[in-house]
């Protein structure tokens, strides 16, 4: 069996011993087709999210409305993810392997379904749904726009649940509501997949998911020790350690000390050099009245002139010798003499930009 897969470079296709013998276990595409009955598909070729909900929402009485019924038709669809740690990225055809990997095949493939969950990539995730919501969502396949409003559920739930991180969901779903409304309303004029209906539901959910992070409730914990028990140079640490502006004027909010500490000028030029070179200080350089830079306003309007330094506990990698994507914990069969050599961390731009042709 000289040949695993349609590339004989690519790492092959997965297998499965039975007692016939070894077969290839195929996409969940194929076995669609040919299984009268959806739900006899094996778990260990595609992955149903919300299982225990699939069955009993398609047997739930259609809404009055139009595109009520439609998006209830929509939504009780198989959401199927697959569980691939890594993809092959082939931009165009060759002898061996005809077609290329496109942004939708690249985010149903891989796995953004678990990745949320890990703490690490969270961040990640949420930044390269931002920028697919920004210029990308009407490049996505059908498939690829269902998972991807999906996933997004999964994170408002997530948010919702720990109430953290609520500030990047609201900027991810202010600017895919604005991509929204401006694709419906020139609807005809772009591309928009699946019913015009469907699109006005999903705004909807939107601004439902926006209501709701506008009302959450930070629980508070009366029990054992709270930010003002801590001594003054813990405080300055923590503050140090903060990455984000709105993070220090957030926290300089919660007591006296913290907003007095939060206006440390040091504190504020230690971002700026940590965001931004110094040529672009001489441009957008502010002066108080005696004469001092005043590092905090210089750092928000910097902050709107140049993007800042992206910071994620962990990233997508890409293999420059075998073109495989992968997540770095769980790597790939690379075959190249020194891999680590060949690897190199995917910003979600760099994610973007992969699958531009």
């Amino acid at each position: 069996m000289p040949f695993l897969g349609q590339d004989w470079r690519s790492p092959g296709w997965s297998w499965i011993k039975t007692e016939d013998g070894w077969k290839r276990c195929e996409s969940w595409s194929r076995d669609l087709e040919r299984e009268t009955n959806p739900r006899t598909i094996s778990h260990s070729i595609i992955l149903n999210s919300d299982d225990e909900e699939i069955f009993s929402n398609e047997e739930q009485e259609y809404t009055s409305k139009k595109r009520k019924k439609d998006h209830f038709r929509n939504d009780t669809d198989t959401q199927c993810f697959y569980r691939e740690k890594w993809i092959y990225v082939h931009k165009e055809s060759t002898r061996e392997r005809h077609g290329y990997c496109t942004l939708g095949e690249a985010f149903n493939r891989l796995d953004f379904s678990s990745a949320i969950q890990d703490i690490r990539r969270f961040t990640y995730v949420v930044k390269l749904l931002q920028l697919i919501a920004k210029s990308q969502l009407t490049s996505l396949s059908g498939v690829a726009q269902k998972n991807y409003f999906n996933v997004l559920d999964k994170i408002v739930r997530k948010v919702l649940d720990d109430h953290q991180n609520p500030r990047l969901i609201k900027d991810l779903l202010q600017d895919l509501s604005s991509t929204l409304c401006i694709l419906i309303r020139g609807v005809g004029k772009s591309v928009l997949v699946g019913n015009i209906n469907i699109w006005i539901c999903r705004l909807e959910t939107i601004l439902h998911w926006q209501q709701q992070l506008q009302n959450l409730q930070v629980t508070k914990v009366n029990d054992g020790l709270t930010l003002s028990d801590l001594p003054l140079h813990m405080l300055n640490n923590i503050l140090y350690r903060l990455s984000d502006g709105w993070d220090i004027v957030t926290l300089g909010q919660v007591t006296p000390t913290l907003s007095m500490l939060s206006e440390d000028r040091r504190l504020w030029k230690k971002l700026c050099q940590y965001h931004f070179a110094e040529k672009q200080f001489c441009r957008h350089l502010i002066l108080s009245e005696k004469g001092h830079v005043e590092w905090k306003l210089m750092y928000f309007a910097l902050q709107k002139h140049y993007p800042p330094r992206e910071q994620y506990g962990d990233t997508l990698h890409f293999c420059r010798h075998c073109s495989i994507l992968f997540w770095k914990d769980s790597g790939h069969p690379c075959t190249a003499t020194d891999p680590d050599s060949c690897f190199m961390p995917v910003s979600p731009q760099h994610f973007i930009d992969l699958f531009k042709f």
